[in-house]
């Protein structure tokens, strides 16, 4: 038998290689051991009422007496039903509100407060986000204040000669759903404008030099480094404001109880008034169950595209 020559690794034996666990390494299971208490917690906080919720879905239940299968008549209802049908375009109006309105917003005011290099930015940043940090049933019933008949809104209007535009804001069909939509603006704003001055930071000022002695304006400057830079923090803050406003409930149930009639109905909303006012338990998990499907796959193409877009 010859000598293996010195620095050269003799071939492992295929029958030795097909005793080695494939895809899982060096280290075999050890990385599933330690995920394991993680996925562990994940599974009985989340999965395991997701499933429950699927299956309640399936019954007849008022959350008493015993329960009868229906199979996916409940997901029939979702669709036939022409309050569902509203109320789940109103979410997507809310969209609107509480995701593109706030984006444009706080990249103008992002790019503002980070390249005017303002004296107290920090206190400017706290103020822009101190919305985020008031509790949502404090802002709702704040703003029903203000939206009153006899509210400050209403004054404000009568003082500047506006008179004619006072309403009452929270009981009219076709304002209604503006005017709640525009108090999720007034939140989310802020957490935008937060997310994306961190991003416009990181920016090299280099760049804005260079754009500047090349002749580019102010306008054009925003638009070809500014927005392109937070491209990242657009994904974020889209995927948690569409969020915010497809689950909304307690600023619609403080300020309108998803009136008047059902200008102002959300699934969030239709969820609580079929299980707890109608006894409906298998129905409203039913919504529950569209309404989550709807929020992931809307911020699974949004997440999609963003990723496309790098």
């Amino acid at each position: 038998m010859t000598a293996q020559p010195r620095g050269i690794v003799a071939p492992v034996p295929r029958a030795a290689r097909k005793g080695r666990p494939r895809g899982l390494g060096r280290f075999g299971l050890t990385p599933y051991l330690f995920l394991a208490p993680a996925f562990l917690v994940y599974a009985a906080f989340l999965l395991y009422p997701l499933g429950r919720a699927v299956q309640i879905s399936l019954y007849d239940w008022d959350g008493l007496s015993l329960a009868t299968f229906v199979g996916v008549d409940n997901y029939v209802d979702v669709l036939a039903d022409e309050r569902l049908r509203q109320s789940f375009w109103h979410a997507l109006v809310l969209i609107f509100f509480f995701s593109v309105l706030p984006l444009g917003i706080g990249l103008v005011l992002a790019a503002l407060l980070v390249r005017a290099q303002v004296r107290g930015l920090p206190f400017f940043r706290t103020v822009v986000f101190l919305p985020q940090v008031i509790a949502m049933v404090v802002v709702a019933v704040a703003w029903r204040q203000i939206y009153a008949p006899d509210g400050p809104l209403n004054g404000l209007l009568d003082v500047v000669g506006l008179g004619s535009l006072t309403r009452a804001w929270l009981g009219d069909f076709t304002w209604t759903l503006p005017a709640v939509g525009f108090v999720g603006t007034w939140v989310s704003t802020g957490l935008v404008t937060v997310l994306l001055m961190a991003g416009m930071a990181r920016v090299p000022q280099d760049l804005y030099e260079a754009a500047t002695l090349d002749g580019a304006g102010a306008v054009r400057t925003f638009f070809a480094i500014s927005v392109p830079s937070v491209r990242a923090e657009i994904v974020v803050a889209l995927t948690l404001t569409i969020i915010a406003a497809l689950k909304t409930f307690d600023l619609v149930y403080v300020t309108t109880r998803g009136g008047p009639g059902t200008s102002t109905t959300v699934p969030s909303y239709e969820v609580y008034r079929r299980a707890f006012m109608e006894g409906r338990v298998g129905s409203a998990a039913a919504v529950a169950v569209v309404l989550t499907i709807l929020i992931f796959g809307i911020n699974l193409l949004v997440n999609r595209i963003g990723e496309r877009e790098r």
